[in-house]
């Protein structure tokens, strides 16, 4: 049985011209718009254990028909958005160790 793993990358550009590579580690469609939750690939030795939990959620938005990832401003819908996020990652991360 054929396990490997392939990462689903991209690259984004801040405000500063500076370039960032984070794995999209799931996403969500849902009433209030189009979710990316993505970790960084690139991270420093002291970042790993201190930010391990780390991860960025970006809305997905349709600009002169081309997608773009803006941060969310709204702290309620964050708050909403990283709470089911969280419960996916939960089950699927228990539903692995109980196979």
């Amino acid at each position: 049985m054929d396990n490997e793993y392939e990462a689903d990358l991209l690259t984004l550009i801040d405000d500063e011209g500076k370039e960032h590579e984070f794995e999209i580690i799931d996403e969500l469609e849902n009433d209030d718009g189009h979710y990316m939750a993505l970790v960084p690939t690139q991270q420093d030795a002291d970042e790993i254990s201190s930010e391990a939990e780390t991860y960025y959620i970006f809305e997905v938005v349709e600009e002169d028909g081309e997608e773009l990832l803006q941060e969310v401003d709204d702290d309620t819908l964050l708050d909403k958005l990283s709470d089911i996020f969280e419960t996916r990652f939960n089950e699927a991360y228990y539903e692995e160790d109980e196979e």
